[in-house]
């Protein structure tokens, strides 16, 4: 696949250069082949870094010397997502948000993370219409309050809650997903809505919505990627291609904002001003994944557990986790 035509060929020439570098390092650092012929790798259309590399090629032709190929694997949400990985469909997911983990632990899922993108709390935030005369959460009292159940966005809204003295029973939830959420709150059929980016954006552009709260203080919004137990153990070569392409694009994303913007607006059909919006509140900061680092983690289960939203405990730290050498 090649590129938006509106994509400048100097900038996208820039980040093929980067990719091909770190290729190489990557290469000299690994066996000459990998004992896999083909690496399935899973998405949602909202996996940016993953989105680019499937559309520069630049991810297939860095495995080249390891005589790896790689397969697409579209899928509606991280849910479902992490359950065709725990079966064994897929062998690499792209990131999905901090909570998805957790159901997918509560579910019995053995996972292994190999990669994440930093804190980006100001990426959901809680939206309520330009004119509402809510002015602070404790104001959502008995209001109605779309959210997308079990997303980062839920946690969001738990935590905010919390914060401001109230409960979850003190308002009255519409569970709707990212399009019927946005949809409701347009139409003013809920008083407020919990989003995240690009559906934050967009709806900020075209409507004025007003940021009541956002994550900042209160939910860190990590995004993580995973593999399984034996792809880790067999394969890691292969992720460590995978996660210098990924470093190098996140890298690529943050220093030509414009021209990364322009790019995923041709494949999103959304407008790039928004998405470079978007993209500036996303840290992209791929780093290797560390038990210290994923504390948020289990105050994100204690939550749910707390909420019922999962049926009981969970311990975060009881994944295992692939980092590259050196």
């Amino acid at each position: 696949m090649t590129p938006d035509r509106r994509l400048s060929r100097r900038a996208f020439g820039g980040l093929l250069a980067a990719l091909s570098a770190l290729a190489v390092s990557a290469t000299a650092r690994t066996p000459a082949r990998a004992d896999t012929a083909t690496v399935r790798i899973g998405y949602q259309r909202s996996s940016t870094l993953i989105t680019i590399l499937k559309t520069n090629g630049a991810l297939e032709k860095a495995l080249q010397p390891l005589g790896v190929e790689v397969t697409w694997h579209e899928f509606t949400s991280g849910l479902p997502l992490l359950e065709a990985l725990n079966l064994g469909k897929i062998d690499v997911s792209a990131d999905v948000a901090d909570t998805v983990p957790v159901f997918a632990q509560a579910a019995g899922a053995k996972l292994v993370f190999f990669a994440e993108e930093g804190p980006s709390p100001t990426a959901q935030a809680i939206l309520v219409p330009k004119d509402s005369p809510i002015t602070s959460v404790a104001g959502l009292k008995g209001k109605r309050v779309a959210v997308t159940k079990g997303a980062g966005s839920h946690y969001l809204l738990l935590a905010a809650l919390a914060q401001a003295g109230l409960s979850f029973k003190d308002i009255t939830p519409a569970y709707l997903t990212p399009a019927d959420g946005r949809a409701a709150f347009v139409s003013g059929n809920v008083d407020a809505w919990v989003a995240w980016d690009p559906f934050l954006a967009t709806t900020q552009q075209q409507s004025g919505a007003r940021v009541l709260a956002d994550g900042a203080g209160l939910a860190g919004y990590k995004r993580y990627y995973l593999t399984t137990a034996s792809f880790a153990k067999e394969h890691g070569p292969v992720l460590a291609v995978l996660f210098d392409q990924l470093k190098a694009t996140s890298i690529w994303v943050k220093q030509h904002p414009a021209e990364a913007a322009r790019l995923l607006a041709g494949l999103w059909n959304i407008d790039a001003a928004a998405i470079e919006t978007a993209n500036g509140r996303r840290s992209y900061a791929v780093a290797p994944v560390t038990r210290q680092g994923l504390a948020e983690q289990q105050k994100i289960a204690d939550a749910f557990v707390a909420e019922g939203l999962v049926p009981k405990p969970v311990d975060t730290a009881d994944v295992g986790i692939w980092q590259p050498a050196g």
